[in-house]
């Protein structure tokens, strides 16, 4: 068997619900802060959503943004912000050798819905249509205004992968490297999911949009009253590298990617299977060369719906229940579905506790469900430990989709 270059994460460019940098999301999630909050949006009313306040003018200008989109906007912001993170520059780089690749859940229906509606105030007078419809609803559009705001000039597309979107993302940039085709690779994933009608409605009528009092516990995964998901908005792409390159030029070390999975239920358009799930687990952890045992964290997927925590605890119990170090906890209790950022998204909140060994809590669960207990499970406050080596994170989405990808610290 050929060894492959090893391929690690030197840089990490966000925007979530509850923080515009890592600094800030990371201290929010040991804080307990949400950033879920009351939401409304046409033809539909009052609802909740996670919704992003980054500076929109920090990278791109006013003209670029009325031609762009939401999703490109986010990209850009996170792409941006990563290779500043990673201490890199596009005038140090070849813009041939740097590669896009930015998991999606789905792109194109908030633009779609924004002109229907627009045209639809003038008797569908269709001189009234964008010219710039198009290249907005493109399937490679956010990785494409990522190419055009930095100027590279390397490969760019977008993975199609539901809510398991960032995680393959993440993969598909690893792989590249591997590969030899790119040097840097800027990868994970974006979602624009709260400015579209459809997403909610649909949710609505599945039964499956969470509800509360307060906004800010409406996100309750694994707790006994959970009813439904909370659709948010976001973005985490990653600076990744080849090792060797990393280590060349001095670069700071988030972790490693040393194992992954990505696998198909082949049995529902929305219900999920455990026992993919399961082997999807199970295949990211032997891709490593470890034992379920070895694994420090797993950070759930689990969106707060009545039978999809279930549905997996059960599989996360099937694996490493006998494990006596392996915590586990979950962030979207924090953020809501950020659909197709939320694999990226949900491993930067972890990555610092390979540093400094502190896990990040899963929140409001008062009354934790006794179908979704854990060993390991980590509720209500952060957890010291005496280091966390090893993060899988679970990515799963709908028409079966399922995605692991575990990263081990470098100590």
């Amino acid at each position: 068997m050929v060894d492959l270059p090893r391929v690690v994460i030197t840089g990490v460019g966000l925007t979530s619900p509850n923080g515009d940098s890592l600094d800030e999301y990371r201290q929010n999630l040991l804080a307990g802060v949400s950033g879920v909050e009351a939401y409304k949006i046409r033809h539909f009313g009052p609802t909740v959503a996670g919704v992003c306040h980054f500076d929109t003018g920090r990278h791109q200008s006013r003209k670029s943004l009325r031609r762009g989109t939401r999703a490109g906007s986010i990209a850009v912001y996170c792409a941006q912000e990563s290779l500043q993170n990673a201490g890199l520059s596009m005038d140090e780089l070849d813009p041939s050798r740097v590669g896009v690749y930015v998991g999606t859940t789905e792109h194109g229906n908030v633009e779609t819905e924004q002109q229907i509606h627009e045209v639809a105030q003038y008797d569908f007078d269709l001189t009234f249509w964008s010219h710039h419809h198009n290249p907005r609803t493109v399937a490679n559009n956010p990785a494409g205004e990522v190419t055009l705001n930095l100027g590279i000039t390397g490969p760019h597309y977008c993975v199609g992968g539901a809510c398991a979107g960032g995680n393959l993302g993440l993969i598909q940039g690893m792989q590249m490297l591997q590969l030899g085709e790119v040097d840097q690779a800027l990868a994970g994933g974006v979602s624009e999911s709260i400015h579209t009608f459809g997403i909610f409605a649909s949710f609505k009528a599945q039964g499956a949009l969470g509800s509360h009092a307060d906004p800010t516990r409406v996100s309750r995964p694994f707790d006994k009253d959970r009813n439904g998901i909370v659709v948010s908005e976001g973005g985490c792409l990653f600076t990744m590298e080849r090792l060797e390159d990393a280590q060349r030029r001095g670069a700071r070390i988030y972790g490693e990617v040393v194992g992954h999975h990505v696998n198909s239920d082949a049995a529902d358009f929305v219900l999920p299977l455990p026992e993919r799930q399961n082997e999807c687990m199970r295949a990211a952890v032997a891709k490593a060369g470890l034992e379920p045992e070895e694994v420090d964290l797993v950070n759930t997927h689990a969106t707060s719906t009545p039978q999809g925590d279930v549905q997996e605890c059960g599989a996360v119990r099937a694996v490493f229940g006998d494990s006596p170090s392996t915590l586990i906890n979950n962030t979207k209790s924090y953020i809501g579905h950020t659909m197709g950022a939320a694999g990226a998204l949900e491993l930067a909140g972890n990555l610092p506790s390979l540093k400094d060994g502190i896990v990040h809590p899963s929140i409001n669960v008062d009354n934790l469900d006794p179908d979704c207990e854990l060993r390991g499970l980590v509720l209500g406050e952060p957890r010291e430990t005496q280091g966390i080596h090893t993060i899988l994170n679970l990515s799963f989405g709908m028409l079966g989709i399922n995605s692991a990808v575990l990263v081990k610290s470098m100590a």
